[in-house]
This record gives structure tokens, C-alpha cells and sequence, in this order.
């Protein structure tokens, strides 16, 4: 079996069916492009010649998601693009581009460790210790009977009396009064 290290090998068939090799089966672009999403790397080869046509196939996928409206690149980038094709920044271009992609994924990465790492701003928030209290009691009461949940299950022979269940009702009506009244002195 193959590591997800490798590349995912694709070959492309006379016929130009895509096969992928791991699987054995037949994919299309939109899957090419749902494994690169997912982080895959991907490698498509001519079957017969051995070339490697993974630049033409990634180039036809952007062109799809271009057209069908799901515009990424600004038409001035494109134009940049095609304006370096004729000049001799060509050389330039792709180390260019290949160092921004490389700081925009690093720069994301560092954001989303931020973001993890940042505590709870709601936890600070006055009351709501009491909050998350009164949600734990409220989902013991409602799933307190259910076959399969966490919450106690009532004693058959010892059905919860009417007085229990109002006076669990009371506890959270006086739980949300006081952090109604701390949420209003913000």
C-alpha cells in the first residue's frame, strides 16, 4: 500500500480516462481535485509515453473552476501572467509566485494555531460558569430517560414525582434569573 507521502500516481489511458492506481478505478478531474484538497499530492502520467501531464491536468482544473464562476485569480493577475509568458520576467514568475504560496500557507498555518491556542473569550464572560451549568441540568433532565444516554435513567419502580420535576424547573429558572442579572450589569 502506498504512503501518503507519495504521490497518488493517476495515468491517463488512450482513451484519456483517468485510473487511478491505488484504488483502481476510474476518477475525474473533480476528484484529482478533491485529493489535492485534502492535502494529497497528486502525479498524472501518460500511460503509453511515461510523461508526466500533471501540470496540463491541474492547469485544466483551475480553467474549470475559473469558468464555472469560482474566480480566485483577479483578471489582472491572469493578464501579469500571460504578460509574463512574453517578456523575460518569465524566469522571475515562478519563484515569485512559489514563495507567495509558500507564505500564504505559513501564514495560515500560524493563524489557525493562534486561534487554537486563544482561551474561550465566552469563559471569561461573567456567568458563564452558571451558563454551562444550567445547560448540563437542563440536558440531564431531557435525557435522563433516554435509553443509551449519559444522564441517569429514573428507577422504574420510582418514577420522578411531579414536585421533583418543579423543583428542577425552579433551580434552572433561578440559575438563568441570576445570569440575567449579571449578563445586565456588562
Amino acid at each position: 500500500m502506498a504512503t501518503q507521502d507519495a504521490p497518488l500516481l493517476i495515468k491517463r489511458y488512450a482513451s484519456r480516462r483517468l485510473y487511478n492506481t491505488e484504488t483502481s478505478d476510474y476518477v475525474t478531474l473533480e476528484d484529482i481535485a478533491s485529493f489535492i484538497r485534502d492535502g494529497r499530492e497528486v502525479k498524472i502520467v501518460d500511460l503509453k509515453s511515461g510523461d508526466d501531464l500533471t501540470r496540463q491536468y491541474l492547469l485544466q482544473i483551475i480553467a474549470e473552476h475559473e469558468s464555472r464562476g469560482e474566480n480566485v485569480l483577479p483578471l489582472d493577475v491572469l493578464t501579469d501572467l500571460v504578460r509574463s509568458y512574453a517578456t523575460n520576467a518569465q524566469s522571475v514568475v515562478p519563484q515569485f509566485l512559489a514563495a507567495s504560496f509558500e507564505l500564504l500557507r505559513e501564514g495560515q498555518s500560524k493563524i489557525m494555531e493562534n486561534m487554537a491556542s486563544m482561551p474561550n473569550p465566552m469563559a471569561n464572560m461573567p456567568g458563564f460558569d452558571a451558563l454551562q451549568r444550567q445547560q448540563q441540568m437542563f440536558l440531564k433532565a431531557m435525557m435522563g430517560g433516554w435509553r443509551g444516554s449519559s444522564g441517569p435513567e429514573p428507577d422504574r419502580e420510582e418514577a420522578p414525582t411531579d414536585s421533583t420535576d418543579s423543583d428542577d424547573m425552579e433551580e434552572i429558572k433561578r440559575q438563568l434569573a441570576e445570569l440575567q442579572r449579571r449578563i445586565s450589569r456588562l
